[in-house]
C-alpha cells in the first residue's frame, strides 16, 4: 500500500515512490530558476536581450557572446554551484539535528572553514587549487569538535545547535585574530572574501566544487533512505536495526564536505543553508527535506541575491552576503522567537 502523496513510478525493472508535491515544488523550482539565470545574464552594464542568451546558452553564434559567455556565465556557474552545495548541506546537517536552527553557519562548519582559510591567506597560501582543501580541513576539524562536544550518550539536537553556536563565536574570534597578524593588502583581500562574494569568481573557482558535487552524486543516493530512517524516533529507527549513530555521521560528514568546499568557492554567504531547507519543507509538507528542491532553492536564492547585489546600487557592487544576511537574520530572530514561544517549526 502506498502511502498517501506518493506516486509509484517504474523504470525499467527498478520502481520507486515519489512524492507528488515535491516534484512539483522541484519542477517550479527549477522553472523560476531558469527565469533568473536568464535575467542574470541578461542585465548588467549592457543589456542583452534574453533571445541572445539563449542562442549563447545553445552554442549559436551570436554577437553577445564574449559578454554572456565569456563575462557573465563563469561568474553564473559558480552561483549555481555554490548555491546548490550549501542547500544540500543545510538539508542533511538539518535532518541530523531535527532543527530548524541547524545549518553550516550556525554551529560552527562556515566559521571553521571561514577561519582555515583566512589563516591561509594570512600565511600566503592563496593558489586556488589549495584552498578548498584548507577549507575543508578547517570545516571538518569545526564539525568534529562540535560533534565530540554534543555527544553524551547520543546526539542531542539542542546540545549540537548550541555547542555549534559557541564554536561560531570562537571561529569568528580566531579569524579577527588572523586578520590582525596578517599583512594590510592580504587582510583586505580576506575581508572582501570573508563577505561572501561571487565577484571575480569563473571556472577555476568553479571546478573543485563542480567534482565534488559530481563525486557525491552517489552517497546522495543513499542519503534519499537514510532520511526516512532519520524521520522516525530514535526508538522506533533503533527497533528496525536502524544504527542511527553511523547514519548521523554520514549525514552529518556529507553536510561538512559541502558546506566547506562551497565556503572555499566564494566565501562564507550566510545564511542560504538555514533559508533554502526551511522554505522547501514548508512548501513541500513532507516529514522530510527534499535534497533536489534544497538545491534548487539554495541555487535561486544565490543567483537572485546576486542579481539584485549587482544592481540594486549600480554602480556599485554589493557582495551577495549581505543581501542574503539581510534577508536571513530576521528570519533566524523569528525561528528563535517561535521556539521559545512554542510554535511549530
Amino acid at each position: 500500500m502506498r502511502p498517501a502523496g506518493y506516486a509509484a513510478v517504474k523504470a525499467g525493472r527498478a520502481a520507486f515512490l515519489l512524492h507528488r508535491r515535491s516534484a512539483a515544488v522541484a519542477f517550479a523550482l527549477a522553472a523560476a530558476l531558469a527565469v533568473v539565470v536568464i535575467a542574470s545574464l541578461s542585465v548588467g552594464e549592457s543589456f542583452v536581450s534574453p533571445a541572445e542568451v539563449v542562442r549563447v546558452l545553445l552554442g549559436q553564434p551570436s554577437p553577445d557572446e564574449l559578454v554572456v559567455g565569456t563575462l557573465r556565465l563563469p561568474r553564473l556557474v559558480v552561483g549555481l554551484l555554490v548555491g546548490a552545495a550549501f542547500g544540500l548541506a543545510g538539508a542533511l546537517i538539518q535532518t541530523v539535528a531535527r532543527n530548524p536552527l541547524a545549518s553550516p553557519d550556525i554551529i560552527g562548519v562556515s566559521h571553521g572553514a571561514g577561519a582555515a582559510t583566512v589563516a591561509a591567506f594570512t600565511f600566503g597560501i592563496t593558489s586556488y587549487a589549495a584552498l578548498p582543501l584548507v577549507s575543508l580541513g578547517g570545516g571538518i576539524a569545526a564539525a568534529l569538535l562540535v560533534y565530540v562536544f554534543a555527544w553524551r550518550n547520543g546526539l542531542r539536537a539542542t546540545h549540537f545547535v548550541l555547542i555549534g553556536i559557541g564554536f561560531s563565536a570562537a571561529m569568528s574570534s580566531l579569524t579577527q585574530l588572523f586578520l590582525t597578524k596578517g599583512d594590510f593588502l592580504i587582510a583586505e583581500q580576506a575581508k572582501v572574501w570573508l563577505t561572501g562574494s561571487l565577484n571575480g569568481r569563473g571556472y577555476d573557482q568553479a571546478a573543485p566544487l563542480a567534482a565534488v558535487l559530481l563525486l557525491l552524486l552517489v552517497p546522495l543516493l543513499w542519503v534519499a533512505r537514510a532520511q526516512r530512517d532519520m524521520s522516525l524516533d530514535d526508538d522506533t529507527a533503533t527497533a528496525l536495526g536502524v544504527r542511527l549513530g553511523r547514519v548521523r555521521l554520514g549525514l552529518v560528514a556529507l553536510g561538512v564536505v559541502l558546506a566547506s568546499v562551497a565556503t572555499a568557492t566564494a566565501g562564507p554567504v550566510d545564511f542560504v543553508a538555514l533559508l533554502a531547507p526551511q522554505i522547501v519543507r514548508r512548501l513541500t509538507r513532507g516529514a522530510q527535506i527534499p535534497l533536489l528542491c534544497s538545491a534548487l532553492m539554495g541555487a535561486l536564492i544565490v543567483v537572485l541575491a546576486d542579481l539584485l547585489a549587482r544592481r540594486l546600487f549600480a554602480p556599485i557592487e554589493l557582495p551577495v552576503g549581505v543581501l542574503t544576511a539581510a534577508v536571513g537574520a530576521p528570519y533566524l530572530l523569528w525561528l528563535i522567537v517561535r521556539s521559545r514561544s512554542g510554535g511549530r517549526t
